[in-house]
């Protein structure tokens, strides 16, 4: 089994001798770390295995390619029309994520509701600022949250919201079973009927085309007033122009937003005009134990699939997650 292997620098900045040891010992003799493209286009013309990216051009390339490791949990980058329809088994960081990302969701909702940027923006003991903001501080305990995607990611955004106190209802194409903090789910043409019981949405679903601009005008009107919406995982499923709309008119108490539809956001994007909006520049799917979750699915997968058993985190590639 020939593998190339392709170093993300954020993620996995070099392949490190003793983790070259533990493919060895799986048996894998034939490995190839690449770092520049020109040598991942020659190399990925003989492999079997592929970790690091795929687009159009490396496929083409791909003579023998029967698996592609993404070192990354979303893969809409990699799910263009060839790759979709050939042999190729594609895997992830599939349920690795969903606890900083559940960390990074309150971390914004928290922000939001208990005035948090405002007031270390102050910078000093203002008496009628500090008792706007006692005024205006919000608790969570007895509202209603909505899971969009029940994934890894929502699973743990579940427990972190029952642990304060939200009812939980959640939004999934698989109805069959759920955590039993979360109070009912329901596949997504019941969307807006959710959206009417809930205070907060919580999306945690991946992008694909069924979730492109999923969270639009119809969810902002379905939902209470003084709502708030906090998205950790995709741009573009949230509509930006109608998030910004129901902010304009007070529908919406805030937005939480560690991932918008271009990154990085430009400097004149009217979002950053909104006190009540709080931005991150897609930090949430970060910890310090990434890195060594995303390498042990690596070398996981690289001994099952030296060994031909099913791989884990393996994508439905037409479905997108």
């Amino acid at each position: 089994m020939r593998v190339v292997i392709m170093p993300r620098t954020h993620i996995w900045p070099e392949v490190l001798p003793h983790q070259l040891e533990r493919l060895k010992r799986a048996g894998i003799e034939d490995i190839v770390v690449v770092t520049d493209r020109e040598s991942l286009l020659r190399e990925v013309r003989t492999a079997d295995a592929l970790v690091g990216e795929m687009d159009p051009e490396i496929l083409e390339h791909a003579g023998q390619l029967k698996w592609v490791q993404a070192l990354a949990s979303g893969v809409d980058a990699f799910l263009f029309d060839a790759f979709i329809e050939s042999d190729i088994v594609l895997t992830s960081e599939k349920g690795l994520v969903g606890e900083h990302l559940g960390d990074h969701a309150f971390a914004l909702l928290l922000g939001l509701t208990r005035m948090i940027p405002q007031a270390a923006r102050q910078r000093n003991w203002d008496e009628t600022m500090r008792m706007r903001m006692r005024m205006e501080n919000r608790e969570l305990s007895g509202k209603t949250a909505a899971i969009i995607g029940l994934g890894g990611t929502g699973v743990s955004v579940a427990r972190r919201a029952n642990a304060f106190g939200l009812r939980c209802l959640a939004v999934d194409p698989d109805v069959t079973s759920g955590p039993p903090h979360v109070e009912r789910i329901v596949t997504p043409d019941k969307l807006l009927d959710v959206a009417a019981e809930s205070d907060i949405i919580f999306v945690c679903c991946p992008k694909t085309a069924a979730t492109t601009n999923l969270i639009g005008r119809d969810v902002f009107d379905a939902m209470p007033a003084d709502g708030y919406v906090i998205n950790v995982t995709r741009g573009g499923i949230i509509d930006e122009t109608a998030l910004m709309a129901a902010l304009d008119s007070g529908k919406l108490a805030g937005a939480g937003l560690d991932v918008v539809s271009k990154e990085p956001l430009p400097d004149d994007n009217p979002l950053w005009k909104y006190d009540n909006v709080l931005i991150t520049p897609h930090t949430a799917g970060a910890s310090q134990f990434r890195v060594d979750r995303i390498l042990e699915r690596v070398f996981t997968n690289m001994e099952r699939f030296q060994r031909d058993e099913p791989l884990e985190g393996v994508i439905d590639k037409r479905k997108g997650y």
